[in-house]
């Protein structure tokens, strides 16, 4: 279930209906722990194809000798000992394979893949027969294809024919206000062992942190803090010194503006920051435009709109409140 209503997120669902409906290859790119297994699988359950099977393979932990058997299947008695087996490709006929980390395909299985997606048919090891497939594949990768093909390591015929359909989906620190509804969502499925409400500074604290691991991260965290939190409620000092160290030191004084437009000027300042100054990217971030943004920087006057005036500022002084 992709959790989450900001605009990144509402636009990602919007992709996924309409690309649901088609039985195109699919490229779904991100970082890791994002979601795109969850965005595979929501292209599956939307699709025709929901009555079918959904078969997913981390191609990063395929063994390059088992390859060809783990995609494509072996026949009885290939060799000594060996059961006959369906291969992932098989498995997932009138319905959908999902290829995680496609980018970390060695070489050889690179061709054999491409091969197989030229025409949907798979020979398995030992075999004569082709089996004709009606299977579609969703490929994702937290790595920059087009990078690797042109450093010679991933191939250009294959990143063409996976690629055409993306589908990106957005980091946690570009959708920071989905955060109380992820902790929510994460505390519903940990009722059974411990169920505390996270308190508004600890949402607070959580809404200052750049999540690396994104969503999957935020899921440990939540975890982490639910099993060592002995008050009524979990709060910033209860989560990973990381985080809570952030908060701690950038709070805000009492005698600050605590305005509404005071609070967004401060958070605009502090994502251009660290946003290199970038204005454009900025907008994005905050999904406003520009001459908003420039209505914010130069409300304290025209030096606040230089990329270099929120560096001499309190890089933190949002940081109780942002999101």
């Amino acid at each position: 279930m992709l959790i989450g209503q900001s605009a990144p997120m509402l636009d990602l669902r919007q992709r996924i209906d309409r690309i649901a409906g088609t039985h195109f290859t699919v490229l779904v790119e991100g970082e890791s722990g994002s979601g795109k297994e969850l965005v595979a699988r929501a292209i599956h359950e939307s699709s025709p194809r929901s009555a079918g099977p959904f078969v997913a393979v981390n191609c990063a932990a395929l063994v390059e000798t088992l390859v060809e058997a783990e995609l494509f299947g072996i026949e009885d008695r290939t060799a000594s000992g060996v059961r006959g087996r369906r291969g992932k490709f098989e498995l997932a006929d009138h319905g959908t394979l999902f290829l995680d980390e496609v980018g970390d395909l060695s070489a050889l299985a690179q061709a054999k893949l491409l091969r197989v997606l030229q025409d949907f048919t798979v020979e398995r090891v030992g075999g004569h027969t082709s089996h004709r497939l009606d299977t579609r594949v969703v490929a994702a990768t937290n790595r920059d294809l087009q990078d690797l093909v042109a450093q010679g390591r991933f191939r250009a015929d294959l990143y063409y024919r996976v690629s055409g359909v993306d589908l990106r989906v957005p980091p946690l620190r570009s959708r920071r206000q989905d955060i109380p509804m992820l902790v929510d969502h994460f505390r519903g499925r940990l009722r059974r062992t411990r169920q505390l409400p996270f308190s508004r500074a600890a949402l607070d604290a959580m809404g200052t942190y750049d999540w690396p691991g994104n969503v999957r991260q935020l899921g440990r965290v939540v975890e982490r803090a639910l099993a060592l939190s002995d008050g009524p409620d979990v709060t910033a000092a209860d989560l990973p010194s990381e985080i809570s160290r952030i908060f701690a030191d950038h709070q805000i004084d009492d005698t600050e503006d605590r305005s509404l437009r005071a609070w967004s000027r401060r958070y605009a300042r502090l994502v251009l920051e660290r946003c290199a100054g970038n204005k454009r990217r900025a907008c994005e971030v905050l999904d406003i435009t520009y001459h908003t943004l420039q209505s914010l920087l130069e409300a304290d006057g025209p030096a606040a709109s230089r990329p270099g005036a929120a560096l001499r500022m309190d890089a933190g002084e949002l940081c109780e409140r942002a999101g």
